[in-house]
């Protein structure tokens, strides 16, 4: 009952909006439609988008967006989620994977001074500073230097080759930013109807683009967007998460506007520290092995699949990952297991979990389903805001790069209130591995050691999810939910 009503939240989301303010009315009334030729109009879930720096703080999806439009780093990503040239023209790699060569292009910062080098591996060796939190750092240990060997020529050494390390540089948290002013390929032209104007630089190599249309980007709360997008008052929305994917749902907007990334990442309940009932390796083991991960995904998001895995499945370097040892038992025996598990603790008090979430109706769904199977083996819990006291906090990321240690860094001593300082070796041998072959085998003995110790419970992928115009003919969904703005109309033939 109460995931239904979760559902039924989600889906008045809309329905209280445009009662709720003369705007959101306005927004929900049938509009006069966006301009073919006009600018494009994007609502970015999220905040005003501005352009912070990723290596003080993280980014919202409208911050990524605008970050990406208008600094670019040496690699960017198309439509397709493929690698292609940014700042750097060109590069080459050595035979080993241990060095990449790329050459910056002659570009202009927007006060018309040239890129150089230089400034590109003063912005790359700051994202790996002792000071930087720049959420792509634990994955970026193998570089050992970034060097400019010409004003116009940088090489970045690794310790140990590593498979799709460009996808790395590709990230907006990696964009080349200097002085508070990025090189395209759009700049901001200013402040228009609440939102944020971006011009797209008309360079010589950019004459195929030359009517590329303008920006118009709004960072916004979903609720907002949506109803926007169904007035015909924006033409993209991202930043899309399960949390409010039934907000989208509720709509009814024609099937194809709906588009859904398939992402990689984690999505799942991460143990944290202080909490002595879940101490024990068996409570966290019967907590996993009760839930009806199958139900869950299906309540989420369509064709979304379950996962009982650390590392999620086709990542290159660990293709097979680890299961538990319970993942192929029926669900009525996992969860008789765990009842017998959580009863013979002879406890006075039945187990409280405080499960932290963010809010939004996809998320209450989500909480609803393992209130109710955590009931059925006897343990109470109750979701909580994030950033408040819990024993379980939601992981909710997609993954930068296809990288198993992007999954397993998550849980070294460093990062996790649950590590193995054994796993935490085996991943530092990975990193400083010579062959690819002995840093495979160095992740899957982390991946064994971390699944035994539990201290994550994975439910599913991440969803991320868009609203598209037919206008956009360049948009396509990929494995990094990023849509920049250059590629969102198709290049004429």
């Amino acid at each position: 009952m109460r995931g239904r009503r979760a559902v039924y939240r989600g889906a008045m989301a809309i329905r209280r909006l445009c009662r709720a303010a003369p705007i959101a009315a306005a927004l929900c009334l049938a509009g006069c439609g966006a301009e073919e030729t006009g600018p494009i109009a994007v609502s970015a879930i999220g905040g005003p988008p501005r352009l912070a720096n990723p290596n003080l703080q993280p980014l919202d999806p409208p911050s990524a967006f605008l970050t990406e439009a208008v600094a670019q780093g040496l690699v960017r990503f198309d439509s397709n989620g493929e690698i292609e040239p940014a700042l750097a023209q060109s590069w080459i790699f050595s035979d080993d994977g241990l060095r990449y060569t790329f050459r910056i292009r002659r570009a202009q910062w927007a006060d018309g001074s040239p890129v150089t080098a230089q400034q590109v591996a003063a912005r790359l060796r700051a994202a790996l500073s002792r000071a930087s939190r720049n959420p792509l750092k634990p994955v970026l240990g193998a570089v050992e230097s970034v060097t400019p060997m010409t004003a116009f020529v940088l090489e970045i050494s690794l310790r140990g080759p590593r498979p799709n390390f460009l996808q790395l540089l590709a990230q907006p948290e990696l964009a080349i930013v200097q002085n508070g002013l990025g090189t395209g390929p759009y700049r901001v032209r200013g402040a228009e109807a609440g939102g944020t104007r971006l011009s797209f630089i008309r360079g010589e190599d950019e004459e195929v683009r030359a009517e590329t249309p303008d920006i118009l980007l709004r960072g916004e709360r979903s609720a907002i967007a949506v109803a926007r997008f169904a007035a015909d008052e924006a033409e993209l929305v991202v930043g899309g998460t399960a949390g409010d994917l039934p907000i989208a749902r509720a709509a009814d907007l024609p099937a194809n506007r709906l588009v859904l990334d398939p992402v990689g990442g984690m999505f799942g309940l991460a143990f944290t520290a202080g909490a002595p009932q879940i101490d024990d390796p068996a409570v966290r083991r019967a907590l996993a092995m009760a839930l009806d991960r199958d139900g869950l995904a299906a309540a989420l998001a369509p064709r979304l699949a379950a996962r009982t895995s650390l590392v999620a499945p086709g990542v290159q370097e660990l293709p097979a990952p680890v299961q538990p040892d319970w993942a192929a038992a029926p669900l009525d025996q996992r969860r008789a297991l765990a009842a017998r598990t959580i009863s013979g603790l002879g406890l006075e008090a039945p187990i409280r979990l405080r499960v932290a979430m963010p809010d939004g109706p996809g998320y209450r769904l989500a909480f609803a389903y393992l209130q109710r199977d955590w009931r059925m083996i006897g343990v109470q819990s109750e979701r909580v805001a994030m950033g408040a006291p819990a024993e379980l906090v939601l992981v909710d990321q997609v993954a930068p790069a296809n990288l198993a240690s992007w999954y397993l860094r998550h849980f070294t001593c460093d990062a996790s209130a649950l590590c193995d300082p054994a796993a935490d070796q085996a991943l530092l041998a990975a990193r400083l591995a010579p062959r690819a072959a002995d840093r495979r085998a160095q992740l899957a003995n982390a991946e064994r050691i971390l699944t035994e110790l539990v201290p994550f419970i994975p439910l599913t992928a991440p969803v991320r999810w868009s609203l598209v115009a037919p206008r956009l003919t360049g948009f396509r969904p990929n494995a990094f939910a990023r849509h920049p703005a250059v590629v969102l109309i198709a290049e004429r033939q």
